[in-house]
């Protein structure tokens, strides 16, 4: 959906080819998720079949022209409107690979952890230098500030990220302390017999020293 929207939003702005709205969302985000163009043209047939887009100007020998109608307009300022719906989220593929180690057999879920801590790590100081070569060029186009905004949630993602696997460890440390067997062996109760054997025996009643 969110290809969809953003193809609309650079529509809004006049009309394009589909190469360059390719060229534009790439330079909006920083091309931190690629298109394909075979993307962009699947995209740009369903807007077209939805009423919210249609073909501009005399076809080109290799391209076409796309512009927003009224009805995209309409779609598009619902869209900045409407909350992102965080209710159904997508699966997360880190969730559901720890969800499927934790009691699986011959599986290192704490090296899991400690292996994906160190790549989030990674992939934030990656993106904490990006940013940091943005703000030094001391420009602020809208694409820049737009790919600023990008980063830094890329970069606060992954700050959240290794919170919850340090979280993730320590619940699986607890999980293993409760586990553990207790030290030494446990006393075992006294049966009936051994009871009495323990007890020495004294003088019969009624018996005489002699």
């Amino acid at each position: 959906m969110s290809i969809r929207y953003g193809l609309l939003a650079l529509l809004e702005s006049g009309p394009r080819y589909g190469s360059q709205l390719r060229a534009e969302f790439e330079s909006r985000t920083g091309a931190t998720w690629p298109l394909n163009i075979g993307q962009v043209y699947t995209t740009l047939g369903r807007l077209e079949r939805d009423g919210l887009i249609v073909p501009d100007g005399d076809r080109d020998a290799k391209q076409q022209l796309y512009a927003i109608t009224d009805t995209g307009r309409e779609e598009l300022r619902d869209w900045y409107r409407r909350p992102v719906d965080r209710t159904q989220p997508s699966r997360d593929e880190l969730s559901i690979k720890l969800a499927m180690a934790v009691g699986a057999h011959g599986v290192d879920i704490e090296g899991i952890i400690q292996q994906q801590r160190r790549h989030t790590l990674k992939a934030m100081q990656d993106y904490t230098r990006l940013k940091a070569r943005a703000l030094a060029s001391g420009t602020e186009t809208q694409d820049e500030i737009a790919w600023l905004l990008v980063l830094e949630q890329l970069i606060f993602q992954a700050e959240a990220e290794a919170r919850w696997l340090d979280h993730c460890e320590a619940r699986l440390v607890r999980l293993a302390a409760g586990r553990r067997p207790e030290q030494g062996p446990r006393p075992q109760p006294e049966t009936k017999d051994e009871g009495r054997a323990a007890v020495a025996p004294g003088p019969a009643r009624g018996g005489r020293n002699r």
